[in-house]
């Protein structure tokens, strides 16, 4: 790739970042391209569609929760690692608003661009909640994809403007319903 349309490149994912942040998912790709300074067309032939701008941009974020989850599991208990990185994904949707939905959209279909770094994703989660059932500290009913479309459901939520300031909450009413020896929560070992 040339110097200068490598400069251009990273001049909208900067931008992208912010108007993101600022706007959400549905940020205007044209609002894009004229806040970084360069043509649509420009734009689009370095990110032909919405996806592959959002890959692009997100990419770096999903692979550091999936490096997350990898430390994680070598590092902290199996309870306190899936909730660690359950906040984490939270706090990352949160930043990124309008993100959950197209990562639930995204996570089986094949031909999406951020299929990828959503399986990736989905896959570091059942792995940490497959590590904590085997210790008997989460609920034995659920998979990966139930803990998925938790994490789905909750970061919708954290995204309304009505939710957000009890995002904490929240994340802890979800979390005492996953793992069993949460302080509060109803769903003891069936063989406590």
């Amino acid at each position: 790739m040339r110097a200068d349309a490598k400069k251009n490149r990273s001049q909208i994912l900067t931008v992208a970042r912010d108007v993101v942040t600022e706007h959400g998912a549905d940020a205007s790709m044209r609002d894009i391209a004229r806040r970084a300074g360069v043509g649509l067309a420009t734009m689009l032939r370095h990110f032909p569609t919405r996806e592959a701008l959002f890959e692009a941009l997100l990419c770096t974020n999903l692979d550091t929760l999936t490096q997350k989850a990898v430390e994680l599991e070598r590092s902290t208990s199996a309870d306190e690692a899936l909730l660690s990185w359950f906040r984490e994904l939270v706090a990352f949707a949160q930043n990124y608003r309008g993100v959950v939905t197209m990562m639930a959209a995204s996570h089986t279909n094949p031909d999406s661009a951020l299929y990828a770094s959503c399986a990736a994703v989905h896959s570091a989660g059942a792995r940490l909640l497959l590590r904590a059932q085997g210790q008997g500290t989460a609920r034995a009913d659920m998979n990966g994809d139930d803990l998925f479309a938790l994490i789905t459901a909750l970061g919708w939520a954290v995204d309304q403007p009505s939710f957000a300031p009890r995002a904490d909450h929240l994340v802890h009413l979800i979390t005492s319903a996953i793992l069993t020896n949460q302080p509060g929560n109803d769903f003891k070992k069936a063989t406590s």
